[in-house]
């Protein structure tokens, strides 16, 4: 059973097809963690070049996948609803396992610090519990009409 749908997710983000990397929302504590459910199909765009006959998830998606289960967290607390948060760094990024088609990518992101508009966030991507994708994001959020 899920927190939030997938339909449910995109009054939250403003990500649409072929850019929205979340199936449904797991579990959910507001202010402290997130987990996700990503279901990579081979009908995703991206596999169609990359690679043909050995389609590979491209490593910058799995990492906008944890940014958009990080925005979903973000954006559930009271002081940002409505808002848009942006990806404004990513450190400590580390690739151990290829993602491939029929695979379900798990993704868990835990609040680390928070001050104002910005804050960081531990990430961490897995299939079958083996770490495809571990980063630390830094997130800013604004009005979607700031200039940041």
């Amino acid at each position: 059973m899920s927190v939030l749908t997938a339909a449910e997710i995109m009054t939250l983000i403003p990500n649409r097809y072929p850019i929205l990397f979340m199936d449904r929302v797991d579990e959910l504590n507001p202010g402290e963690s997130i987990t996700c459910t990503k279901n990579v199909t081979i009908n995703e765009e991206f596999f169609q070049g990359h690679f043909p006959g050995n389609p590979v998830m491209p490593g910058v998606l799995i990492i906008e996948s944890l940014a958009q289960a990080a925005s979903i967290l973000i954006l559930k607390s009271e002081q940002f609803q409505g808002k848009t948060a942006y990806l404004g760094a990513i450190k400590q990024a580390k690739f151990r396992k290829v993602v491939r088609p029929g695979d379900v990518l798990s993704l868990y992101v835990e609040m680390v610090k928070q001050r104002s508009n910005m804050g960081t966030v531990k990430c961490t991507a897995s299939v079958d519990e083996k770490v495809a994708c571990s980063a630390d994001l830094t997130f800013i959020v604004a009005a979607a009409d700031d200039k940041i």
